[in-house]
């Protein structure tokens, strides 16, 4: 069975729903994390961690917009909101600090232009903790990531795409 990511907000490639989108910054969202669901995780997986990137964001390194550290392996999905401090955080799982500056999810807010890119990735690891705090950049967690993956499974949905 494949390793795969789902979300009953929104489909591959589809445009991100105004609940996932930034409230603030000239953006009108509700702000709220997407459900999220996943099936077909490999043999040993101990925890999981997931990942929200924007590669197409104007900083020469992208924007991290959520970033969950240590879901436990027996896990296959949060519900909506999870990240945006409404409850649905599994025991152990924690949330660390996104290019916002702050641990939780941050949704869709591109600068006018062309469309940005919202990867969903769910990572399977072989430990069951990252050495993380919530203050962690996610380029440490993504480190340590790198070093027990055992796979993913990423889901891309599409924002923006507004004249300058």
């Amino acid at each position: 069975m494949a390793f795969v990511l789902s979300s009953p907000a929104f489909t591959e490639g589809a445009t991100l729903p105004q609940a996932q989108v930034y409230n603030g910054m000239g953006q009108s969202g509700q702000n709220l994390s997407p459900a999220l669901e996943w099936k077909g995780a490999p043999e040993g997986t101990k925890s999981f961690v997931i990942t929200v990137y924007d590669p197409d964001a104007p900083t020469g390194s992208g924007w991290w917009h959520w970033v969950v550290a240590n879901i436990p392996a027996s896990v296959t999905s949060l519900p909506e909101g999870a990240g945006s401090g409404k409850g649905g955080l599994p025991a152990g799982a924690l949330q660390v600090r996104t290019d916002f500056g702050v641990p939780g999810y941050g949704g869709a807010a591109p600068p006018p232009g062309p469309v940005h890119h919202y990867v969903f990735t769910v990572h399977a690891v072989d430990v069951p903790e990252l050495d993380v705090t919530s203050d962690s950049s996610p380029a440490l967690v993504g480190f340590m990531v790198h070093h027990h993956s055992l796979g993913a499974a990423s889901l891309t949905a599409v924002y923006g795409g507004k004249a300058p």
